[in-house]
């Protein structure tokens, strides 16, 4: 028995969720046809694991534990639901005509010991029926991504709220009002008809795109990578580009997580610290992922309708993943994307890249005022990535005071400990 204060139990129970989140909650859902209930059954099974696991050890099948729980709680559910309805209908029939006509028959106890929750074929069908509904278009932009990270994605609140720059009651009023409008509109737990897939699809890519982002680069933390996350967005990835193959821009998210995810052996050294990229030893990098990602770019590219905006960051992934090294990146193909980038898919952040590029091609000098009109609109107000770039352009430009009062402000705001090592480093250099 293992000792109740050992924490060993608790991280299984957050690496497990982490892990397994989606197909749980996914499972959960198809098994009660109800998304909202999903959720909260898979949460108790969580509690239910942080009291268990560190007192008698973690189970030989964690997932399945937490399935078999979820679904017990759910049978709980479904017999209360049944016998209230059986005392509503025994009112009903004392009322007489007019009297309360109880709701919707529940769903069969009988079934508890089938294996209806865990079947691998299912998988796939399941997590993407959950993007699918967190993406519908009864939902706000913002409530379909938060609902999505959360419960596809297994973010917990604070990291969404991170990712949003957003407080996190705002992203828990999001969820919450999320789930109470799917219920309010009846929405069934199915991968919809093509038609409502076409219509959906955007949100859909933008929430992969999300996921990967707090994956490749964590907004809190002592990792700089959390390769969970990447992961499974690049499995959706994949798996939305069999579900819908002839959307270029599914392909081209496909290769951008590919290609970006391709640079991960070498980002971080042996002891864990970050290795910027003109440090990076390039023979470290994928190359199989590189080929992937590059395979499908081809596929986004020969649909003729042009690169749109995960392509276009694809092909200045392609731009990095080609070049031998930083200084033999065709920079001016990269600011030339970017342009295109900035008038398909206007943004401060790729405004910003932008300046890095043009840095690059052509100096400091003729970056700095991209920045400095970002510094002035007020934009990135409460990230560490504009102080940080500008801190950087202004080394470059032989002004080291202000460029410590930058990095110092990136750091203050930088909640990723991998990322304050490298301005913690700069700075230290500046002396």
């Amino acid at each position: 028995m293992t000792d109740p204060t050992d924490p060993t139990g608790r991280e299984a129970v957050a690496a497990v969720w982490r892990i397994e989140s989606a197909r749980i909650v996914g499972a959960l859902a198809r098994y009660t046809g109800d998304f909202a209930l999903a959720e909260d059954l898979a949460q108790e099974a969580v509690a239910e694991a942080l009291v268990t696991w560190p007192r008698d050890g973690v189970p030989g099948n964690p997932a399945g534990w937490l399935l078999t729980v979820g679904r017990r709680r759910a049978i709980d559910a479904f017999r209360r639901r049944s016998a209230r309805d059986d005392r509503y209908a025994a009112l009903a029939r004392d009322l007489g005509e007019g009297g309360v006509v109880s709701g919707g028959a529940p769903a069969d106890p009988g079934r508890e010991d089938e294996d209806v929750l865990w079947d691998p074929d299912q998988i796939d069908d399941d997590v993407l029926a959950l993007m699918f509904i967190s993406c519908h278009p009864v939902l706000s932009r913002e409530a379909r991504v938060a609902l999505t990270l959360r419960v596809v994605g297994g973010l917990t609140s604070d990291e969404i709220a991170k990712v949003f720059l957003v407080p996190t009651a705002t992203v828990q009023a999001r969820i919450t009002r999320a789930k109470k409008t799917l219920a309010a509109a009846r929405v069934p737990f199915a991968v919809p008809s093509a038609g409502e897939r076409t219509q959906r699809l955007g949100s859909v890519l933008n929430v992969i795109y999300l996921i990967f982002t707090e994956g490749s680069s964590a907004a809190s933390g002592d990792a700089l990578i959390r390769l969970d996350l990447a992961g499974e967005a690049q499995r959706l990835a994949r798996v939305l580009s069999r579900l819908v193959p002839d959307e270029p821009e599914v392909h081209g998210l496909l290769a951008l997580l590919e290609l970006t995810s391709a640079r991960f052996p070498a980002r971080t050294g042996p002891d864990g610290r970050p290795v910027l990229l003109e440090h990076q030893d390039r023979s470290r990098w994928d190359h199989a992922a590189i080929r992937r990602g590059r395979a499908a770019l081809a596929l986004a590219e020969g649909a003729g309708r042009g690169l749109g905006a995960y392509g276009l960051q694809a092909a200045i992934a392609e731009c990095h993943a080609v070049a031998p090294s930083v200084d033999a990146t065709n920079w001016e193909r990269v600011v030339l994307l970017y342009e295109a980038l900035g008038r398909l898919a206007p943004s401060p952040v790729v405004d910003l890249n932008r300046a890095v590029a043009v840095s690059m091609a052509q100096g400091p000098a003729a970056a700095l005022p991209i920045v400095d009109d970002l510094v002035t609109a007020g934009a990135l107000a409460d990230s560490h990535l504009l102080p940080s770039v500008r801190g950087e352009l202004l080394i470059r430009s032989g002004r080291p005071d202000e460029a410590r009062t930058e990095l110092e402000k990136a750091l203050r705001l930088c909640g990723n400990e991998s990322e304050r090592t490298i301005l913690r480093r700069k700075l230290s250099d500046l002396g």
